[in-house]
């Protein structure tokens, strides 16, 4: 019997699709609750929820849990999967913490990162983008183990608030 490995960035590619046909499932599951259905998401944003900064970038740790995936930003009361909110112009890290990890975040169709589309990472390959465009999204992150077997790969679902940079 021969057992074949994957990376971890080979892991993120072969899971593109889950994450994309997530994002759409994610956000129709949801219950109405949520930041982006609120009238004025960005009063949602204060001091202890807001990552990063002009000079300091904000991190998200992107993990494959024992029963599901989640995002972490590094907040000052960070919680996994919890709403965050950057200024316009941050630098938005994306990563992964655990050991053999490979992640793909799908912010959708109007991202608000530069460049755009899909961020494809691992815990070997940290992903950069830039907040550009204010307002609040969802994105859904898909997390597989290297190495990983048929049902190894987990999403969750999240929040950002890209505040206006004034």
């Amino acid at each position: 019997m021969t057992i074949h490995r994957l990376s971890a960035f080979t892991c993120t590619l072969l899971a593109l699709p889950l994450a994309l046909l997530a994002n759409n499932a994610t956000a129709q599951s949801k219950s109405s609750k949520n930041a982006c259905s609120e009238p004025n998401p960005t009063q949602l944003c204060n001091a202890s929820n807001t990552c990063g900064s002009a000079s300091t970038p904000c991190e998200v740790d992107v993990k494959r849990t024992a029963d599901g995936a989640s995002s972490t930003a590094s907040t000052e009361n960070a919680k996994s999967n919890a709403l965050f909110c950057v200024k316009a112009g941050t630098t938005v890290i994306w990563k992964s913490t655990s050991k053999n990890i490979g992640f793909v975040v799908d912010p959708g169709p109007t991202s608000p990162f530069e460049p755009a589309g899909a961020i494809i990472g691992g815990s070997d390959r940290s992903v950069s983008v830039v907040a550009k465009t204010a307002g609040c999204y969802k994105y859904s992150a898909g997390a597989c183990m290297s190495g990983a077997i048929y049902g190894m790969c987990k999403e969750t679902s999240g929040e950002v608030i890209v505040i206006s940079g004034n």
